[in-house]
């Protein structure tokens, strides 16, 4: 039984009868939306399915991934997250789960199967879910997670991309209108808008949109750059909440090591309230979409400083391979086994960005290419997205793009012999009672489930 509709009333969420509700909990990444470092294969989602297809055949194909996405959360999943006390999850998906590129508006329902199943699952055990499009039509950032295959996001170029954005959440909200346990909807995850005023009239033309079919449930909007930005945001919109991805550069392995220092936390509190500044001008909802350190000291400081200010966060993520998970596959389960040699190699090629060590192999690669460009073109330092250097942006369009895709193919074929028996047995190997817990993540995100200090 739920307490009806959350809604937005000034910085704070609350059901029907007023009671203030804080959403904490974690991101289904690399279900819906699968990601090279989730799941361990190069490139882009569509390269993967493409390649996956090729090898394995139809049949094949579509049985792994159906298994796939039915193993990778199950009741299990469900039990064993609300008995940390959480009560959200952010489910990402991919557009392509509802619209094809050659046959646009034209919905599949079959997309709504898995998101109805765990929506059912989470609204059975007491949790919410937030609708996260992680991924639309021409892609909404020059990242990976956006599906798109290069490093250009033309979504913010093209009209029809938007225009079927626009239509994709019509459909949407017509599916899950009626459900209070849906905490809202995440129209487009990590914007990278280059001229910064595209994204905020997004917003202003989708929101009458949703709201004409659905006028209860929250908007929980996304800052440009990646969710770090608010240039051109001028205004707030009715029953919206704005979200910030407080990734802490202490938390990756290039990254200052956290050694819980007062200065290193104010640094985290200052960088905090930078990007929560739009929100803290406006009195309004300001959600922490992701984070997600693998150093847990420096998480359970996060923490202390969202519980502060009472924010609703969302850890990224749930489960993988290894990497960051609450949850993990076992290094013994038939995937780790097969897939284990290729991933040796994308981690010395730097074939993913994220979890990314440094290599002095590819340094001295690229950043002598890197320097010869600054130099010979300054404005190049300038390229958008600004906090990107030019080595990232050479990183992103050579290693994890162009050489990533061509290496698509060799993925695929560690699994040309499966039979479909054994396809399913790695697909098992996400399910919950196949994998490992990160006892000392979970540790402490359920201690702050409740915004208490641990």
């Amino acid at each position: 039984m739920s307490n009806g509709f959350l809604r937005v009333e000034g910085e704070k969420v609350v059901d029907e009868k007023g009671n203030t509700v804080i959403l904490r909990g974690a991101g289904l990444g690399g279900w819906m939306n699968m990601e090279n470092f989730i799941t361990g294969y190069p490139g882009h989602e569509f390269q993967h399915r493409a390649a996956m297809l090729q090898v394995l055949g139809k049949e094949k194909q579509e049985f792994f991934f159906d298994k796939f996405l039915e193993y990778f959360f199950m009741e299990d999943d469900a039990k064993f997250f609300a008995s940390l006390g959480l009560n959200c999850i952010r489910l990402p998906f991919n557009y392509r789960h509802f619209e094809d590129d050659m046959n646009p508006r034209v919905l599949k329902k079959s997309g709504f199967k898995h998101l109805d199943r765990v929506i059912d699952l989470c609204t059975k055990h007491k949790i919410y879910t937030i609708l996260d499009m992680h991924a639309l039509p021409g892609g909404q950032n020059p990242d990976w997670h956006s599906d798109s295959g290069s490093n250009y996001a033309a979504f913010w170029d093209q009209k029809d991309y938007q225009d079927r954005a626009v239509w994709l959440w019509e459909q949407i909200p017509t599916h899950y209108k009626s459900n209070p346990w849906v905490a809202g909807y995440n129209p487009l995850n990590e914007p990278c808008d280059a001229l910064h005023h595209r994204l905020p009239a997004f917003y202003d033309r989708i929101e009458p949109v949703i709201r004409a079919i659905d006028p209860h449930h929250i908007l929980w909007l996304d800052g440009n750059t990646f969710a770090m930005e608010w240039k051109s945001f001028t205004h707030v919109l009715p029953n919206a909440a704005y979200s910030i991805h407080d990734y802490a550069a202490m938390g990756f392995p290039s990254g200052e090591r956290f050694k819980g220092t007062p200065e290193q936390i104010s640094s985290l509190e200052r960088t905090f309230l930078r990007k929560a500044s739009f929100m803290q001008t406006h009195k309004v909802v300001a959600w922490n979409g992701e984070f997600g350190p693998d150093r847990y000291n420096l998480l359970g400081a996060q923490l202390k400083i969202y519980d502060k200010y009472q924010i609703p966060w969302s850890i990224w993520l749930y489960k993988d391979i290894g990497v960051q998970g609450m949850v993990y596959t076992n290094p013994d389960s038939l995937w780790n086994k097969t897939i284990q040699p290729f991933l040796e190699k994308k981690r010395r090629l730097q074939l993913d960005s994220w979890g990314k060590y440094p290599s002095a192999e590819i340094s001295a690669l690229i950043s002598p290419l890197a320097k010869f460009i600054d130099e010979v073109c300054p404005e190049a330092t300038n390229t958008y997205p600004t906090p990107w250097n030019t080595q990232r942006h050479l990183a992103r369009a050579v290693m994890e793009t162009f050489m990533a895709q061509a290496f698509a193919l060799e993925f695929a074929g560690l699994f040309k012999d499966f039979s479909l028996e054994e396809l399913d047995e790695a697909a098992k190997s996400f399910r919950f009672d196949r994998c490992v817990q990160r006892e000392g993540l979970n540790k402490i995100m359920s201690e702050h489930a409740k915004g208490r200090e641990a």
